[in-house]
């Protein structure tokens, strides 16, 4: 199996361990007091308005449980021992996971510009820090999935 180059797996893991906390607080923030967000409240930039509204859940659960949980799965396969894996299963989890988070990204950015009209920056770090480990995933995707010879 061809490695991937040294930056990866820290970066990789720098951007979900950032995913970690920021989801860790939104989701404090949903089980306490939408009080302790420090993000606007009024105007396109509602944090409050879309962390309290229908789509801040999915199927009952919190969206912001479900991205603690996502990131932490996340971290887990970005720790560097997991990208020198000889097991194939877990480099493609690992894609598995980055693909179904940006999918779940690019629904809430819709429902927060669409539905809800107005975005939160506390998702919005999440979004972003999601998509760029969606990023290095997927172009190291082709040396760690590579059939062996």
């Amino acid at each position: 199996m061809e490695r991937v180059p040294r930056w990866v797996p820290a970066v990789s893991l720098a951007l979900a361990l950032g995913a970690v906390a920021v989801s860790a607080y939104l989701t404090i923030v949903h089980y306490t007091t939408p009080d302790l967000l420090v993000c606007g409240s009024g105007g396109t930039v509602n944090c409050e308005l879309v962390t309290t509204s229908a789509q801040s859940k999915l199927l009952g659960i919190p969206v912001a449980l479900l991205g603690l949980l996502w990131s932490i799965g996340m971290a887990a396969l970005c720790l560097p021992a997991a990208w020198r894996s000889e097991r194939r299963l877990v480099h493609l989890a690992r894609l598995i996971g980055v693909i179904a988070g940006v999918g779940f990204v690019l629904w809430l950015v819709y429902a927060e510009l669409f539905i809800i009209e107005a975005i939160c920056l506390w998702c919005t770090v999440v979004h972003v820090l999601a998509f760029a480990l969606f990023v290095v995933v997927v172009i190291t995707a082709p040396a760690v999935l590579a059939p062996e010879d």
